[in-house]
């Protein structure tokens, strides 16, 4: 079975296909595609000529190996299948299945002839149990949905129409999300009840096994009021106020266990404040962003996009794919919408809107905060628009092509992104 390649995070794991001191440890939300992305990788490795024999594949939530619960039983499996001579790469899918695993996988890793991959819940494989554990011997790959350009491209893959106008696709993308099969569904009511499956998934498997919910109705509550304002600014106190103008009294403690709850999910993603003039983080005050646009629409029967935070979470997911930290920016009293620093600790500065080409006090607006940016690093006006603004050094980009193209945030694309526009004239 061919499968699709999500290029992106292949070309980040390859340099350790062979590497036995470093556990592979790969996570994402449930069903963005961790196990379909192992399989890619074995596929790869029979490609280079590796025998199928050398390769181990254990999905422990399999009717096969379900009963597979102690480190004893895992090593017991692990033995029985690795009679193979020479390096072998061993893959197990949902690894926080069996007690205890962290030993048995830093045992085969110190043996020398192992090159091991791990996928398993988010909520535990980035406890600290794990990162006691493990310290200093693995590397997290971090996969998320489709991006928009992984969108296209897999539908093309499985036969599926796509509109040559962007913008319509773009909308479709925002309405059914990125799931990879959730694609293969043609019936948008179809997507909806994958995704809200996906959510339930979520909540039995990754929270309610670590952590004690004595109300799932609040739970569930506070959930929803999350994913219904995604991309606002909010805190744990203006949260609990409006929960309880919503009359629903909850602890503070409480609140704060079931907002890290869903971040260990990785249903929710947390993105500080900054202030940009005394260089430091601001406590308090935070935005939240989804892994998934479906999320929200499957959790309501609003299907009108708020173009807003809807295109903010497209390009905040995307950041954060190309290995960015991602955090909002304050300047004075104004905002940019993300600053970026990749890990050569270079930094790039954006800012989200559908349009700027209604009016001039729309354009000013957004380019007032990059304006207030003394700094030489790039700085970005993200649209739906194809007629380009430049101003001052700031870039007006289009946000499908950027996307589309894997455009980076930095000098070299901007020449990438001319020549792409005049090519269209």
């Amino acid at each position: 079975m061919t499968l699709f390649k999500r290029e992106n995070y292949l070309k980040k794991i390859r340099p350790f296909y062979d590497e036995t001191e470093i556990i592979k440890v790969i996570t994402g939300v449930r069903r963005c595609g961790k196990s379909s992305l192992m399989k890619t990788i074995m596929e790869e490795l029979i490609d280079k000529g590796v025998k199928n024999e050398n390769i181990i594949f254990l999905d422990l939530d399999s009717r096969e190996y379900r009963k597979i619960k102690t480190d004893d039983q895992l090593d017991e499996l692990l033995q029985l299948n690795s009679k193979a001579y020479g390096l072998k790469y061993v893959f197990i899918d949902e690894i926080q299945n069996v007690k205890n695993f962290e030993e048995v996988i830093n045992a085969y890793r110190g043996d020398g002839d192992f090159s091991i991959f791990i996928t398993g819940s988010n909520s535990y494989l980035l406890s600290g149990e794990l990162t006691t554990k493990l310290t200093g011997r693995y590397i997290e790959f971090e996969m998320f949905p489709l991006s928009f350009e992984e969108y296209i491209d897999i539908k093309k893959f499985y036969n599926k129409p796509v509109n040559t106008n962007l913008m319509v696709e773009l909308n479709n993308y925002l309405l059914e999300g990125g799931f990879p099969l959730a694609i293969q569904y043609d019936n948008l009511a179809d997507k909806r009840t994958y995704v809200k499956s996906v959510i339930s998934e979520i909540f039995d498997k990754d929270i309610k096994s670590r952590i004690k919910i004595n109300n799932r109705e609040a739970f569930v509550k506070v959930r929803d009021f999350v994913i219904n304002n995604y991309g606002a600014t909010m805190s744990i106190s203006s949260l609990q106020k409006a929960l309880e103008k919503d009359g629903m009294s909850i602890k503070r403690t409480t609140l704060d266990r079931y907002i890290k709850a869903l971040t260990d999910a990785k249903i929710l993603y947390e993105c500080k404040r900054f202030d940009m003039k005394s260089k430091k983080s601001l406590t308090g005050e935070k935005k939240y962003y989804l892994a998934d646009t479906s999320f929200y629409f499957a959790t309501n029967t609003d299907n009108r996009i708020n173009y807003g935070p809807a295109l903010e979470n497209i390009v905040y997911i995307y950041a954060r794919s190309r290995n960015y930290e991602v955090s909002v920016g304050r300047i004075g009293k104004l905002e940019c919408d993300f600053i970026l620093r990749d890990n050569n600790l270079n930094y790039a500065y954006v800012q989200v809107s559908y349009t700027i080409n209604e009016s001039k006090d729309t354009e000013d607006r957004e380019y007032k905060p990059l304006e207030k940016i003394k700094d030489n690093y790039p700085k970005y006006v993200i649209t739906t628009d194809y007629l380009l603004q430049h101003r001052n050094g700031i870039y007006h980009v289009n946000l499908m092509d950027f996307i589309c193209n894997k455009e980076k945030f930095n000098w070299y694309c901007f020449y990438n992104i001319i020549i792409l526009f005049y090519a269209k004239l």
